[in-house]
């Protein structure tokens, strides 16, 4: 899984979710590597997460809330606007960096069967990701972020997020800013805030724990199966705005990547973000739009499809203070209407037409760059389907109903990350204790699943040592 990205199209449901899949063949390691390291054979210039510290001369803090990824701070977006390309050094440097995450998670009530292709039922550790970075400057102008992850939770090396940017500073009339084109393989995985799927709160979650049946495509449905790319243009420092296309990736390469194939774009699926920000005396206040329409034929040939339109709005707020304390607020909500015509035809939905609402809040507080600590709350509701969403130990809906509400209490401890910490700028770490609460799951408080199993049964603990390299 990327940083934060998480997947889910509403019309099912897996005890594990990856935006990396895994039911495929896996690859031999060294394979993944070199993929990764091919588009950097001509580069003079080029560095990766947390390498963008020591290709910017910067600490970790200069571009992330907290001292670590991936939430970022007003020169983060900047950094990554201008296409990954600002640096201050010359010469070749090696383009690799690494993360690994080990993981613990606890549910309140033991899962009915393993949570995993390779866990128990409950209490399971796990090196939940294992990844490799490719990236940053490879040219005056163009730079890049490219990531593949290995997971024993699925034993699966497997392709990540990729963001391929060209960008160019302009300035005409009083007015200057940023406009350049990128290349990526998820949708929002470009975009410079953390109140989008590929980016938001929580950073790192649970794969080992049950997970709501239902959220809108643009929630990671995408992510790793298409390639798409979009213009966009920054101006004045106050209104962004991007569109672009995606289009699925062939069954063949999706095999090479270790990809799942979870059905192929009728055509293109068009995607825009629209944004307004504002920052002043150490704050910054944004409120943008996004959205994406796609038609996606489950089997992968013919007609018909099932058609979805997300259409969102979300915000944010930040507040940085002396000493390396800040306050961040990030909110979202996205619509989704679906005509579930392939799924009708194929017996899978008691009728075409349905609509998924889903909305996020977080809000977090960091002092001195080192101690943190968030609390979030998420809400998904929708149009009852007793085919779609049907009874099913731990997974299911008795009643039909998509709807899942709760809240995530995260305390979190990063003792590098700043100018005078050890081994800055060339590791960082990041440990976490995690607690997620369930109001509602799949449609009810009890027994939602049709087999006795509740709600807050699938309250989580998770705590994670999360460090980069």
């Amino acid at each position: 899984m990327g940083l934060g990205a998480r997947i889910g199209n509403g019309k099912g449901y897996t005890m594990y979710t990856r935006a990396r899949h895994g039911s495929l063949t896996a690859r031999a390691p060294w394979q993944w590597f070199a993929l990764a390291i091919l588009p950097f054979a001509w580069a003079h210039t080029a560095r990766a997460v947390p390498e963008f510290a020591r290709q910017t001369g910067q600490a970790c803090n200069a571009c992330h809330v907290g001292g670590f990824g991936p939430q970022l701070t007003a020169f983060g977006r900047s950094f990554k606007l201008g296409g990954y390309t600002l640096s201050t050094k010359s010469g070749f440097n090696a383009p690799l960096s690494a993360m690994l995450v080990e993981t613990y998670t606890h549910t309140s009530k033991d899962l009915s069967g393993p949570a995993g292709p390779h866990a128990g039922s409950n209490d399971n550790g796990s090196l939940q990701q294992l990844s490799l970075f490719a990236a940053g400057r490879l040219g005056e102008h163009i730079g890049m972020l490219g990531q593949v992850t290995y997971s024993d939770i699925d034993r699966k090396v497997a392709m990540d997020n990729v963001d391929v940017r060209y960008a160019r500073n302009f300035s005409r009339g009083g007015h200057g800013g940023v406009f350049g084109i990128t290349l990526n393989n998820n949708p929002t995985v470009s975009d410079l805030w953390n109140t989008l799927p590929a980016w938001k709160f929580p950073y790192m979650a649970p794969e080992l724990a049950p997970g709501p049946s239902a959220s809108p495509l643009i929630y990671g449905g995408l992510g790793q199966q298409v390639i798409g790319a979009g213009a966009y243009v920054s101006l004045d420092n106050r209104y962004y705005g991007e569109v672009g296309a995606y289009r699925t990736l062939s069954r063949s390469l999706l095999d090479t990547f270790n990809v799942d194939y979870g059905g192929r774009l009728a055509g293109a699926a068009p995607y825009w973000r629209l944004t307004w920000s504002r920052d002043w005396n150490g704050q910054t206040l944004m409120f943008g739009l996004v959205g994406l329409t796609a038609r996606l034929q489950p089997d992968g040939a013919g007609t018909p499809a099932d058609r979805f339109r997300d259409v969102g709005v979300d915000g944010a707020y930040e507040r940085y203070f002396d000493g390396g304390n800040a306050f961040t607020v990030n909110a979202s909500y996205v619509h989704e209407k679906q005509t579930l015509d392939a799924t009708f035809a194929g017996a899978g939905a008691e009728r075409t037409s349905h609509t998924l609402d889903a909305a996020s809040l977080d809000a977090s507080y960091y002092f001195h760059d080192t101690y943190g600590a968030t609390l979030g709350w998420f809400n998904t509701t929708g149009t009852r389907d007793a085919i779609l969403f049907s009874p099913d130990p731990d997974g299911g809906s008795a009643t039909g109903n998509p709807a899942s509400r709760g809240e995530i209490v995260q305390v979190d401890w990063t003792p590098f990350g700043k100018r005078d910490s050890w081994a800055e700028p060339w590791a960082n770490l990041r440990i976490g204790v995690q607690y997620t609460i369930y109001d509602k799951f799949n449609g009810a408080s009890r027994n939602y699943d049709g087999f006795g199993r509740n709600a807050s049964d699938n309250d989580t603990l998770f705590v994670f040592l999360w460090t980069a390299f």
